[in-house]
């Protein structure tokens, strides 16, 4: 195997290579990403680049800028271990959010993965809405969500967070794991095997660091231990970055996040919730709102218990998020064609 195959090359790569004809340059995959700067791995070594000046020019959008886990066609420069990164691959997945702060951006999170590692803790960390807004970025990335319940050494009942996870994660995997004692990393090992890239997501202190060290079998990231105060980790990871397994397989680890809002991911709701769409699609009238309407089978399915109210709410909050975002976004597209449009006709003058 060699060094682009241990990173996840493969066939579909080799193809859109071949399409782009970049014989004088290299591929690559990004591991890492420092400030307009990046680590690529490529067959040749590893490269700290930058990003070409055509390619900065031509680019608008966030997503025309590399992220942690693309591959590109970078140039040595000559007599240094530093490259220049011309373009980027067509992407199999993306998982992204909304950046934090007003901007309204989004911020990409990882790109080209397999499958998508939600990873929480069975203590006082445990959030079932939290787990919800991950499922809806995850099945909108075009990745398979897999959700992980780590610190199983140190939880009474397990099979009771697994059933509360099962009851929002649609039909995802559910794995109870222990990066102490081992339990459950084989499974894991096994979802990788094939070349397979998985991103690890979830909060601060839910026990990442430990997972990777646990599958990777030695410590590649530094841990913290868990706070005595209110059962929960302390934040270890402060970068996203690309590991290679020996066994196979490849892992992206993200810093633990604080807050989670989506990004633009309005199908994915529905996906993530299929019990209160498939109800919704027998309420009497097709517009129903879901509030008081006669003959609402979700206010009917609330009222009997089958459908639990904060898990409506959770839904409807996501819905709104999701309608600001596509309010803002529009509101910032007819800007920036207004910008065009005046820079368009000034040069004409």
């Amino acid at each position: 195997m060699n060094s682009l195959q241990m990173y996840g090359w493969n066939n579909r790569h080799e193809t859109d290579w071949e399409e782009l004809d970049g014989r004088q340059w290299r591929p690559g995959r990004v591991t890492s990403e420092h400030r307009n700067m990046y680590t690529v791995i490529t067959e040749d070594g590893e490269w700290l680049s930058v990003c070409s000046g055509a390619m900065l020019h031509g680019a608008d959008d966030r997503r025309h800028y590399p992220a942690v886990g693309d591959w590109v066609a970078v140039e040595k420069m000559p007599g240094e271990e530093r490259g220049i990164i011309h373009c980027i691959l067509p992407r199999t997945s993306i998982f992204s959010r909304k950046a934090a702060g007003e901007s309204g951006g989004e911020q990409l999170i990882a790109v080209n993965v397999d499958l998508v590692f939600l990873v929480t803790s069975m203590n006082d960390d445990f959030n079932i809405r939290r787990l919800e807004r991950y499922l809806v970025a995850a099945y909108e990335s075009g990745a398979v969500p897999v959700v992980v319940l780590t610190k199983s050494d140190l939880c009474e009942d397990p099979a009771q967070y697994a059933a509360e996870a099962a009851g929002v994660a649609a039909g995802a995997d559910i794995l109870i794991v222990s990066s102490r004692t081992g339990a459950g990393i084989d499974r894991l090992h096994s979802l990788l095997q094939g070349g397979k890239t998985a991103a690890l997501l979830g909060s601060s202190g839910v026990g990442k660091s430990s997972l990777v060290n646990a599958i990777c079998g030695d410590g590649t990231m530094a841990v913290q231990n868990i706070r005595d105060d209110d059962s929960k980790g302390r934040h270890t990871t402060t970068h996203r970055e690309l590991i290679a397994l020996p066994g196979g397989g490849v892992l992206i680890d993200t810093p633990g996040m604080r807050e989670f809002q989506l990004w633009n991911e309005r199908e994915s709701v529905d996906s993530s919730f299929t019990d209160i769409a498939s109800l919704a699609e027998t309420c009497k009238f097709s517009d129903c709102g879901h509030i008081q309407e006669p003959g609402c089978a979700v206010r009917r399915a609330i009222g009997d218990g089958t459908l639990e109210e904060s898990r409506f709410a959770s839904y409807l909050k996501l819905q709104r998020e999701i309608a600001y975002l596509d309010r803002k976004s529009d509101s910032q597209a007819r800007l920036a064609e207004r910008k065009r449009w005046k820079a368009l006709t000034k040069a004409k003058r």
